[in-house]
């Protein structure tokens, strides 16, 4: 064994780790990658990467030997102070360290990578919602050089679904925004703004510039430097490989894409493809200009109608819909609602509208009939629970479903303030996102406010079904004899997922709800 060690070096130098009682690794935040170091007798054995090789001895790494003589790198106040939190994480480390690797360590507070700025936090776009990737900067509550502390409202984040306000998690001072109001398309985790504790720091970062691919980008794994340079040799090499063909114009620098056969008749007779191209990008400019007389506008698309535009293109792309609709007889429904306005009125409460029967109806229906109350999650569908109905809101951001949760166990009363206070923040674009997230099926009404008659909508994924309603209209009704009576009747469409619904399920849900519109009444018992 003991020649085993006198002829290993790596051996060697885990002998030297081993004589220390124990160790203390801290990992630095950073644009460039992480450091760990280790001290051995006066003897720097690290693997260190980009600027931290000129920070070993301000590292936070230290040991103490079993005799207590050994050196002992000291943590300087800034980060002892706060520096630290519980939360463990999993890194790995090389070189000296390798019987280290996947240990846990302590994260510690952000540093800059340039020796002129002290101690900061980088703060990227959080993710505000699950499909959020990224999102806008409404305004700036907080000003460059204003004192934050936790829990006081930084900026208004406009994300997928709502304009959310993003809370400071830590005490300290605003000392550079990075994304000003207005700033549009941030991708999750990209740097917006740098804090930092000491508010004499804050001038220092008045031309501070983030690196947003670095920030954005998940960290890369550490390899031995043994491996380093032999990727860098064949990214030259793959970078040089294209430069001998023509693949970039002289006028624009774009790149040139063609076929080979374009490219062989191009050489046999001797014509630049950089000159074609060039001739075809103006006859389209050209083109473009012609158009005669035609005035237009451009208006910018929020993130909400983005992400709108999104999931409903592959909502109809990706899911087999169908439609069936069915006309209720409304008149005992218009009825109760007028017994019970007055009543509302009296309490002080929102008036009930048809809207509000409508959702209560529905969420009695999926009650009875679970099987629409489900989302195909491609291995098994699962079926809910919860009630949850969402309801269609058109505001001028685009359009909202904030959720009436529970909606089967609540009366009408309750039904009825609650989508009043959810359309109001809807329109101002204030709702959280606990009050649009979380719905099992959707009502959207286009009948009262704007007097259609029939529509079919599309399905919300993961929902399976979301129902439209059409406006009342009087008809005649045959009677017996010769006579006949004046009655309103209501067309109300639900479009299915097939692969969920099948045709029965969705016509037996359908009866259940036009039982509850035509007799109101079973609605309150």
């Amino acid at each position: 064994m003991a020649l085993l060690l006198r002829h290993s070096r790596k051996l060697q130098r885990v002998r030297g780790v081993l004589d220390y009682e124990r160790g203390s690794i801290a990992r630095h935040f950073s644009a460039s990658a992480c450091s760990t170091t280790v001290k051995e007798d006066g003897v720097s054995s690290s693997s260190v990467h980009g600027d931290y090789g000129k920070k070993v001895g301000s590292s936070s790494i230290f040991h103490e030997r079993l005799s207590g003589k050994g050196p002992t790198s000291k943590v300087s106040p800034r980060e002892a102070r706060g520096s630290y939190i519980s939360k463990r994480m999993q890194i790995s480390a090389t070189g000296s360290n390798s019987l280290f690797s996947c240990g846990q360590v302590v994260s510690a507070r952000q540093f800059s990578s340039g020796a002129d700025l002290p101690a900061h936090e980088e703060i990227g776009m959080p993710s505000l919602s699950p499909t959020m990737t990224e999102g806008n900067i409404a305004r700036w509550v907080k000003k460059e050089g204003d004192k934050v502390s936790p829990g006081e409202v930084l900026c208004e984040v406009e994300t997928d679904k709502a304009t959310v306000e993003m809370e400071c998690m830590e005490e300290g001072y605003l000392a550079k925004i990075v994304c000003g109001d207005g700033a549009k398309e941030i991708k999750v985790g990209e740097v917006i703004c740098i804090t930092v504790e000491e508010e004499g720091d804050i001038e220092k970062f008045k031309d501070y510039k983030a690196s947003s691919s670095a920030s954005a980008a998940p960290p890369a794994e550490s390899k031995p430097q043994s491996e380093a340079p032999e990727p860098k040799e064949e990214k030259k090499e793959m970078s040089k490989a294209p430069e001998p063909k023509a693949t970039k114009t002289e006028e624009s620098g774009d790149r040139l894409f063609s076929s080979p056969v374009a490219r062989k008749l191009a050489e046999d007779n001797n014509v630049p493809l950089s000159s074609l191209k060039a001739s075809v990008a103006k006859d389209t400019k050209k083109e473009a200009s012609a158009a005669p007389g035609l005035g237009y506008v451009d208006l910018p698309n929020t993130q909400i109608r983005k992400v709108t535009a999104n999931r409903l293109l592959q909502s109809k792309q990706t899911i087999p819909h169908y439609y069936l609709t069915v006309d209720s007889r409304v008149d005992k429904l218009i009825k109760l609602r007028s017994e019970l306005n007055p009543l509302q009125d009296a309490s002080g409460g929102k008036k009930i509208s048809i809207n509000d029967l409508v959702i209560k109806a529905a969420a009695l229906a999926l009650r009875k009939v679970p099987a629409c109350n489900s989302s195909w999650m491609n291995d098994f569908i699962r079926q809910y629970h919860n009630v949850n109905i969402n309801v269609a809101v058109q505001t001028e951001h685009g359009l909202f479903v904030p959720v009436v949760r529970d909606a089967d166990k609540k009366g009408l009363a309750t039904i009825a303030d609650e989508v009043k206070q959810l359309a109001l923040r809807a329109r101002d674009n204030s709702l959280k996102p606990s009050e649009y997230e979380g719905g099992t099926f959707t009502v959207s009404n286009l009948g009262g406010p704007f007097g259609i008659k029939q529509f079919c909508a599309i399905v919300n994924p993961p929902q399976s079904a979301i129902l439209a309603i059409g406006s009342a209209e009087k008809r005649v009704i045959p009677g017996a004899e010769g006579q006949f009576e004046v009655g309103s009747f209501m067309s109300a469409t639900l479009s299915c997922d097939h692969r969920v619904i099948d045709g029965a399920i969705g016509a037996e849900w359908l009866k259940a709800f036009k039982g509850y519109i035509e007799n109101p009444t079973t609605m309150l018992l």
